[in-house]
Parts: C-alpha cells; structure tokens; sequence
C-alpha cells in the first residue's frame, strides 16, 4: 500500500515539472516574436528608433553659433544731419585733430640696490696667514690706498729674499775690473744673468701683488718684510668681511667686498602692459617717505628680459646719483617714469564713443552734417587721447554730446531697415517723390506717451491735395545697452481722410527722440517719404 502511494506521488510530480516546462518555453518563444515583431517596426519607422545621446560632431555647428551671432552685433552708424538749434540744444562743441609731443609718466614702486658696477674684490694672490686687521666691520667706510690687513706668506718672503740676493750679486758684479779683454768678456756674461735674475723676480713680486713703492722700499731697506699690508682698491663701503685674525686664506679666499654707494640702482617694478611704452634712456624721478619733497632724477638703463610669473610685473633698471647716500639699498621707492612717446595725433578723451567693442568719432562735415568714423585709440593722457587709425591731423570732430549723437545716428540707419522698400522702376519714383511734400503735424504736440492722433497732408507738385494713397508712419529708437534699453519701434497705417488729409493713432512706447519715417505709396511704388525726428514727452 505504501509503495503504490509512492508511485502515484512521483507521477503526479513528473507530470508537474512537465507542465511547467511547457509553461516555459511558450513564455520566452512569445518574448522573442514580440521582439523581432518590434524590430521589424523600427526599422519601417525610423522616427521610432531609441533616442541615444550623443556629443556634437568635430564638423557640426548650429546656425546660431557662428561667428556673427555668437559675438555682440554693434548696430549699423549712418551720417547725422542736425539743425543748428537742435546742436545747439543738445550742446555739440567740436575739436580739431593735432599733432603733439607727448610723454606719459608711470608711477610705480621700486626698491634701491647697489650698483653691480661699484663693486670691488680684495683677495690675495699667494696663501698665507692673516696677522693684523684694520677694516674691522661691516659697512665701515675705507678709502682707496687705506691699509686693510697685514699676511705673512712664506711664497711672498722668498720671493723677497730671491729679489734682494740677485739686486745683491747685480751690484756685486757691476765693480770695475782690471783685467785682460778676454777676461773682461768671460766676466761680461755672468753680470748680464744676474740682469735678467733681477728682472724675473720684479716680475714675481708685482704678480703677487706688490706695488711699486714696495718694491722700491724693498731694494732701499735691503730687508724683506715678513708681513706684507694689503691695502683698499677702491673707495666705498665694506658689505663683506671674511679677514680674520690668524685666518689661512689662499688666492680663492674672498676676504672683503667693498661697494662705491656713490651712484645706486633702482629697480622699478613695471606692469607688462606698460613695458611696451618705455625705452632706455627716458628720464626717471624717484621720491621717499623719508625725505618729503626732495626728488632724485636719473635715467632708465635697462629694461630686463623676464616677467615676474606672480606679479606679472618687469623689471625696470635706473641709474640714479646718490648725493649724501641718502638712498640706502634695500630702501623701498616711489618711481615716476616719464615715457617719450613722440609726436603722436591726439583729440579729446570726450571726443571718442567707446561702444561696446569699438571706438567711434563723429567729424564734423559743417552744416550739421556729421559722419562717423571708427577710430583705433592708444593709451589716455592728460585728458587727451590717442588716435592710432581712423583720422587725421586738421579733423574737427565732436567733442560733446557724442552719446546723443550716437543715438540720433543709429536711428537715422536703423529707421531706413523699416521704411518700405520701393518696387517698380527707380527713376520715376525718385521723380514723384521730389514732388509730392508731406506736412506732419500730431495731436496733442508734441506727441506722449500713449496713444496719439497722427495726420499727414500731401500735396502735389502742382498745389493740389493727393488722394487715394496708402500712408505708413513708422517710429523707432535704437537700442541703448549701458542704459539696458532693446530697441524699440512702432508702426500705424493712416487713412485717407479727404482733401489729402491722412489720420490714424499711433501707440508711443516711451518718452523720448525717436526717428519717424513717413511713407507714401501708389499702386505698388514708394511716391514720397519724409524722415524726421519726433521728441515725445511724458513718462517712461
């Protein structure tokens, strides 16, 4: 009974597994035809496909990242034509280009060392020891020929020693002898050696240092001196000491440097950008704290190859006198350089528009008529500045009022992008246009802000009113950035009110010049246009 439960449990688990498996296998065959069905379905459809990021391609720019867009478009400049009173309302003034000399002077720090050029050695040409010491300290002042410190040295004794035993067997040799020719001759040639004995160890002495006079105190005496003085070489200050009492010094030995503070130099520390307007030679003046209103003038000797990577500064080198060693090296300065920059042509700083990314200068033509004029401009000096490109020497330019101008000039271009454009043949629709006046007039007058009632008369060559046109009035005023101001404009169709009177309302923006254009058209051509500009008062 038991074996038989067994089997019939075993059956029915066999059966289970294969029913699962089954199960299994019908699941992934279904997965895989939904995904070769969905396959097919993107491939008919690319618009389905999975969307995948990806970097932009080395070639591949966007239409609105090129060259021109990418950068801040300056807004197109056109001729000014402005009535005397409204010059004389907004204050123009002019100024006529020159040629003049200029120097424009640095004022920057600097700090005194000494001159490389005054500095003097003293060492000694033979080893010994040293035994007295007279210049005994630091910045103690020795004047040239003054006695430093005495040294024995056993070399410099028996050189001594060899110069006075052959000045000895030269005076030996030089008696009057009484005998034969031959003799005479045979005698002759041991006095001319010991000559040249003689001359050999003057040379050694003097190599070894020894002055004249010594030397000649030396043959006088006839005695060597065991210690022999060393002396100054130069005037100035001792800024190192290493002779000591009993010290062994040898020909390398520096024992003293000795610095002439007669004349110093004075590094200045120049801005890289203002490197390229010195030259050597220009002339420098140098004050202190420490001596209020007394100046020291000198001249620039060297500009040094190297920028200081922190500061970003250079260098610059100034030899300056120093009456009184009243500059000190390692004292801090106040430099003023003044840099000769030649005969260069100049206008005033308030006659240059700085606008964004160029320079602009408004020349005056007379009449009201003023032109700009991209100019390139150099450093400012004393209320002048700099024209490199752009004008030339006799030019009258506007002096004042420049950004009002700039305004009216940007307006008087910008209001000609929408005026309508003109079709049909040219010359008989300049010819109309030459004949047909416009008289504008608004209510109220002038125009505010808000809306505003526009009227316009035409009138035709032969005094009769001109119906039956199609009238534009459009405004404008360009954009202002360093008032954060877009440009703005408005347009207004004016309908034909009889007797050619035209009306129609028009919105002002804001208060303000703005530049309004009013355009006649017939059948299809531009008859007549007028341009002016319209004050509208009231608030923003």
């Amino acid at each position: 009974m038991k074996t038989s439960s067994y089997r019939i449990a075993f059956g029915a688990t066999a059966m289970l597994c294969v029913v699962l498996a089954a199960a299994v296998v019908y699941l992934l065959a279904s997965r895989n035809n939904a995904g070769l069905a969905h396959a097919g379905q993107m491939a008919a459809d690319p618009a389905q496909e999975p969307v995948i990021a990806k970097g932009p391609s080395a070639g591949s720019q966007r239409a609105d990242q090129t060259p021109s867009a990418a950068g801040v478009s300056e807004p197109t400049l056109a001729p000014v034509q402005l009535s005397p009173q409204r010059m004389q309302e907004i204050g123009v003034t002019t100024a006529v280009a020159a040629m003049k000399t200029l120097s424009n002077d640095l004022q920057v720090p600097g700090n005194v060392e000494i001159n490389e050029e005054k500095l003097a050695y003293v060492q000694t040409r033979f080893q010994g020891w040293i035994q007295r010491v007279f210049a005994n300290a630091t910045y103690q002042y020795v004047q040239k020929g003054q006695p430093l410190f005495t040294v024995y040295s056993p070399d410099l004794v028996s050189s001594e020693q060899e110069y006075l035993l052959a000045r000895k067997n030269q005076a030996a040799f030089s008696q009057p002898m009484h005998s034969d020719s031959m003799t005479g001759m045979a005698h002759q040639e041991p006095h001319q050696e010991n000559g040249w004995l003689v001359q050999a160890a003057t040379q050694r002495l003097e190599q070894f240092g020894m002055a004249p006079e010594e030397i000649a105190d030396l043959e006088k005496t006839g005695k060597e001196k065991k210690d022999a003085t060393v002396y100054s070489p130069v005037s100035g200050y001792i800024t190192e000491r290493n002779a000591l009492p009993n010290a062994y010094v040898q020909p390398e030995t520096k024992l003293y440097t000795i610095a002439d503070l007669s004349t110093v130099w004075v590094y200045a520390n120049v801005f890289q950008n203002d490197v390229g307007r010195l030259r050597p030679g220009d002339r420098a003046k140098v004050t202190l704290d420490a001596y209020p209103g007394k100046t020291f003038s000198g001249r620039l000797d060297q500009i040094l190859p190297q920028v200081d990577q922190t500061t970003r500064t250079v260098r610059v080198r100034l030899v300056m006198a120093n009456p009184g060693l009243a500059l000190k090296p390692g004292m801090y300065v106040n430099v003023d350089i003044a840099a000769d920059l030649g005969r260069q042509l100049v206008v005033p700083a308030s006659a240059v528009l700085h606008s964004g990314q160029r320079a602009v200068a408004f020349i005056d033509r007379g009449e009201g008529n003023l032109e700009p004029r991209t100019v390139t401009t150099g450093p400012q000096i004393d209320g002048d500045i700099i024209i490199l490109s752009g004008l030339k020497a006799g030019d009258r330019v506007v002096s004042s009022a420049n950004f009002l101008i700039d305004s009216e000039a940007q307006l008087q271009s910008a209001s000609q992008s929408f005026a309508p454009a003109a079709t049909g043949t040219a010359p008989n629709t300049a010819a109309s246009a030459e004949k047909v006046s416009i008289d504008f007039s608004s209510n109220p007058s002038p125009p505010r802000t808000g809306s505003n009632a526009m009227r316009v008369k035409l009138t035709g060559p032969d005094g009769k009113a001109v119906s039956g046109a199609q009238v534009t009035l459009t405004i404008f005023m360009p954009a202002m950035p360093e008032m954060g101001m877009a440009a703005m404009h408005a347009t207004a169709s004016l309908s034909d009110q009889g007797g050619g009177n035209y009306e129609g309302r028009l919105d002002v923006p804001m208060a303000g010049t703005w530049q309004a254009t009013v355009s006649v058209m017939r059948s299809g051509q531009v008859i007549a246009t007028k341009r002016m500009s319209v004050t509208a008062g009231g608030g923003m």
